[in-house]
C-alpha cells in the first residue's frame, strides 16, 4: 500500500472481453434495453453500482476495486513460489523505462514493506475484485496450468473461469467478500494461482480533483480476452446488475442517455472499436502492453454549459502540477492544434476531440459512435 500518496488511492481495474454466444438469459440478467447486434465477435462486461453508493452511483463500471493490504502480503511469495525468482514472476518485462513509467506501477515495493511486485499486486487486486463483485474467478493450477498460461501466444487462449463447483465458488467468493486475505487462503488451500498472466497492462487513470466527491483513485486498467463467456452473478451489495455486450451496443445506449458510463470507461470502450475481432484485440492487447502506458489525469473546465476534460497532449494540458492551463481555453482551435480531450454536454453524453499519436503504441478512439472510421474532429 502506497501510504505516500497524497490525493489518491491505488486501485486496479480489470476490462473483461469475452467471444460472443447464444445465451440463455441469467437470473436478475442483462439489462433489456442493450439490444443484441451484429458487428463484433465478443462482448465486454459492465456492472452497475448501486445507487446508494459512495462512489459513481448507478454507474456502468468495469470490474474492479481498491487494493487491499493483503494484495501486497509476502504470503503471496509461497503461493507464487516457482514463479517468485523468475523476472517479475514471469510476467513479460516492459521496454517503458522506469523513470517515465507511472508511479503506481514504478513505485518500489520494498520501500515500502512488502516483496511483491506492484505489477503482480495490482494483477492480483484485479482478478480479486472481479470475483467479489461478479462471481467470474480467473485460476490457474499451480502445476503446469501457470506455464502454459504464462507462454499463451497471440491466439486467444482458452483461460478457464469458475473451475470451481458452485457451492464451492459461492463459499469462497462469501469468504473472500468478507476478508479479502481469504483469497490468498482460497488459492493455498485450492493449490492454484490468480491467473496473473491472463491480464494485459492497458492504461492508468487518475480521479480528477472535484468531480466525483472526495474519493479519488490511481487505477491501473487491464485487458482479459475470453474465448467464452463465463457465468456472472452480482454481488448483492455494491452491484446490482452486470451486462454483456459490445463496445458499440454500449456506447449507442450511452448517447441516447439510457444509462451512464464514466469518461475512462468511455474512452476504452471508444478504443475498442477499433477491434471488431477478439482475436485481433488478445493479440494487439498481448504486444502492446511491452511499451508500458502513460499516467492520465484529466483536467476539467466548464465552458458553455460543457465539462471539458483535458487529457495529456492537448495543446492547454497544464505542464506542471499547478493545473494551470497553457492558454486560452475559449480561444479557437485551428487546423493542426494538438487536441486530446472528452466533452460532456448536459452533465451526461461525452464526445471525444483528439488529434495527437497515442503514446506506447496506443490506439485511437472511434469517434463517431454510428461509425467504424476515426475522424480528426476540431472544436
Amino acid at each position: 500500500m502506497n501510504a505516500a500518496l497524497k490525493h489518491w488511492k491505488e486501485a486496479a481495474t480489470l476490462i473483461v472481453t469475452a467471444g460472443r454466444r447464444v445465451r440463455a438469459p441469467q437470473a436478475a440478467g442483462p439489462a433489456p434495453h442493450l439490444a443484441r447486434r451484429s458487428g463484433c465477435d465478443y462482448d465486454v462486461l459492465l456492472l452497475k453500482r448501486s445507487g446508494k453508493s459512495g462512489f459513481m452511483p448507478n454507474a456502468y463500471v468495469f470490474p474492479g476495486g481498491l487494493v487491499d493490504p493483503s494484495d501486497f502480503s509476502d504470503e503471496w511469495l509461497d503461493i507464487f513460489e516457482s514463479f517468485r525468482n523468475a523476472p517479475n514472476f514471469g510476467l513479460r518485462s516492459v521496454k517503458q523505462p522506469l523513470e517515465t513509467r507511472p508511479p503506481i506501477f514504478a513505485t518500489d515495493r520494498h520501500t515500502l514493506g512488502s516483496s511483491v511486485p506492484g505489477d503482480v499486486a495490482f494483477r492480483i487486486c484485479a482478478l480479486r475484485e472481479t470475483f467479489e463483485e461478479c462471481g467470474v474467478l480467473l485460476i490457474v493450477p499451480k502445476l503446469g496450468g501457470a506455464e502454459e498460461a504464462r507462454c499463451a501466444g497471440d491466439r486467444v487462449p482458452r483461460y478457464k473461469a469458475n473451475q470451481l463447483c458452485s457451492d464451492e465458488l459461492g463459499r469462497w467468493r462469501t469468504l473472500v467478500n468478507q476478508d479479502p486475505s481469504n483469497f490468498i487462503r482460497m488459492c493455498r488451500e485450492l493449490e492454484v494461482l490468480p491467473n496473473i498472466w491472463a491480464l494485459h497492462e492497458w492504461s492508468n487513470w487518475l480521479t480528477p480533483e472535484g468531480r466525483y466527491g472526495a474519493k479519488r483513485f490511481d487505477t491501473a486498467f487491464y485487458m482479459c480476452c475470453l474465448q467464452d463467456v463465463p457465468h456472472t452473478l452480482q454481488d448483492q451489495k455494491e452491484i446490482v446488475r452486470f451486462e454483456w455486450s459490445t463496445p458499440s451496443e454500449i456506447l449507442q445506449s450511452y448517447q441516447k442517455q439510457e444509462f451512464w458510463i464514466a469518461p475512462p470507461q468511455f474512452y476504452e470502450l471508444s478504443r475498442l472499436r477499433r477491434f471488431p475481432l477478439l482475436s485481433d484485440l488478445h493479440s494487439f492487447a498481448r504486444r502492446r502492453a511491452a511499451e508500458g502506458c502513460e499516467r492520465w489525469l484529466p483536467v476539467g473546465f466548464l465552458q458553455d454549459g460543457h465539462y471539458i476534460s483535458l487529457l495529456p497532449g492537448d495543446k492547454l494540458y497544464p505542464s506542471d502540477s499547478s493545473g494551470e492551463l497553457k492558454g486560452d481555453l475559449r480561444a479557437d482551435t485551428q487546423e493542426g492544434d494538438d487536441l486530446h480531450r472528452i466533452i460532456i454536454s448536459d452533465a451526461y453524453v461525452g464526445t471525444i476531440k483528439i488529434t495527437i499519436t497515442p503514446k506506447y503504441d496506443h490506439v485511437l478512439p472511434v469517434l463517431d459512435p454510428a461509425s467504424s472510421e476515426t475522424s480528426k474532429s476540431h472544436l
